[in-house]
């Protein structure tokens, strides 16, 4: 059972940058494609970014494109995603997950495991 520890959620002015982290608790973290995803209040849960087992390959949501990074250090079992330019629309609860399939995948359904979430609120 992989165990996923999210930090670094808190309450932030429209603009600001923050950085998330989702801390591992396998040393096969590094075979897992790694996602994060977002839920606000009375909304389905959505893709945000994925990274590749290796790193080399990342998808993110439009709304994100060219303000959000996600990385991934496979020594440290964490991976993380760096917020810029946070708009109050970007609110949510911000979850990692973990899915031990072949591709990088953005779909919900394909994560096996799920961390339990951190909150972000950006005010305006």
């Amino acid at each position: 059972q992989v165990q996923l520890v999210e930090s670094g959620g808190k309450l932030v002015q429209a603009g600001d940058s923050l950085r998330l982290s989702c801390a591992a608790s396998e040393n096969i973290f590094s075979t897992y494609t790694m996602g994060w995803f977002r839920q606000g209040p009375g909304k389905e849960r959505e893709f945000v970014a994925a990274i590749s087992w290796s790193g080399g390959t990342t998808y993110y949501t439009d709304s994100v494109k060219g303000r959000f990074t996600i990385s991934r250090d496979n020594v440290k079992n964490t991976v993380y995603l760096q917020m810029n330019s946070l708009k109050p629309e970007d609110t949510s609860v911000y979850y990692c997950a973990a899915s031990f399939g072949i591709h990088t995948t953005t779909i919900v359904s394909e994560y096996n495991y799920w961390g339990q979430g951190t909150q972000v609120t950006v005010s305006s």
